[in-house]
Order: C-alpha cells, then sequence, then structure tokens
C-alpha cells in the first residue's frame, strides 16, 4: 500500500484490521491473475490446457468481480484512520499495478472517467475491461514486473523475493541487469 500511495502510510496498513482493509488487500492479485490467463489462452496448443485457463479465468474474474463489486458500493467510505476514500485506494492500487506492468491501460480502478468505461459510457467500473467490454491481457513478463514489484521482469522482490520458481520466470532472470 505504502508504493501505491508513494509514501509510508502511518499507522502502517494491516490488511487484517477491518473488513475494509482486508477487501482492499484482496484487490492487490486477483485481478492480475485473471490478465495473464486470458493472455495466455491464445498460446496454449491443446484442448485441455484450454479447458483448464478457461476454468481458473472464470474462478478469477468471478473473485475480482466480487472483490470490485464490495468495494464500489463502499466507494465513498473513508479508509480509517488514513481519511482515504475506498475508491482512491483502488485508483492507487490499479496505477501502481499499472505502471508495474509497463503497457498500456490494461488496470483501472473503480471510478474512470466514462470514455474509458465500459463500452466508452459508464464511469462505474465493477468489471474492469476495454471499451468493448473485453477482458485486458498481459504478458508473462508484465505478470513478473507487477508481482516482483519492480517493474521488471528481471528484478525480484514484491511477492517473490528471490524470483519466481519456475523455468518460464527463471529464464528472465538469468537475462538480468
Amino acid at each position: 500500500m505504502d508504493d501505491a500511495f508513494g509514501h509510508p502510510l502511518k499507522p502502517t496498513f494491516d490488511a487484517y484490521a477491518n473488513d475494509i482493509n482486508y477487501l482492499l488487500a484482496s484487490y492487490v492479485i486477483p485481478y492480475v491473475g485473471l490478465t495473464v490467463y486470458v493472455g495466455a489462452n491464445p498460446k496454449l496448443q491443446t484442448s485441455t490446457a484450454k479447458r483448464l485457463v478457461a476454468g481458473l479465468l472464470g474462478v478469477e474474474s468471478g473473485q475480482d468481480a466480487v472483490l470490485r463489486a464490495l468495494l464500489y458500493e463502499r466507494g465513498k467510505e473513508k479508509v480509517e484512520p488514513y481519511g482515504i476514500m475506498v475508491k482512491e485506494f483502488t485508483n492507487r492500487i490499479s496505477k501502481l499495478r499499472k505502471k508495474m506492468g509497463r503497457h498500456g491501460i490494461k488496470d483501472e480502478g473503480l471510478n474512470v472517467k466514462p470514455k474509458v468505461g465500459a463500452e466508452g459510457r459508464i464511469r462505474g467500473n465493477v468489471l474492469a475491461g476495454d471499451k468493448y467490454s473485453m477482458a485486458y491481457d498481459r504478458t508473462l513478463k508484465e505478470i513478473l514486473g507487477i508481482l516482483y514489484g519492480s517493474g521488471k521482469e528481471n528484478k525480484p522482490g514484491g511477492f517473490y523475493p528471490k524470483g519466481a520458481e519456475r523455468r518460464i520466470a527463471k529464464s528472465y532472470l538469468r537475462h538480468g541487469d
């Protein structure tokens, strides 16, 4: 949360302090998973792999929609003790994920300008998607940049301080700066 605001929150953000904090902390990851499944699906070769990713995509998108809906209806509430509205937290988290992913929009908070919202008309953003209401996709490089918190697929940190442990992720680490 500190990175989302560009400075340490005082007191330190505690995901378990209350319902709002827990929802905000939960908001950080499901959408990232959803975008990687959308990005990976066209590259899959077997029907079994595509069926598996489609099933995971369904679960991830459901989780994200539930979290976004719960946060949206409480968007104008202030997160205590910071005095910052819920919708500002989600916008900051999305902005940080977008920065770490380094490629285009692909992430939006709960409130957007209508021209950016679904079908270019909607300000509320419970289901994040492009102007055609299609889910955004991300590459593995973009996902690693977000999960590492560094914005780079070859600079570990964040959720994986030593780097992700699978073959493809490790291949990026070998080519690091």
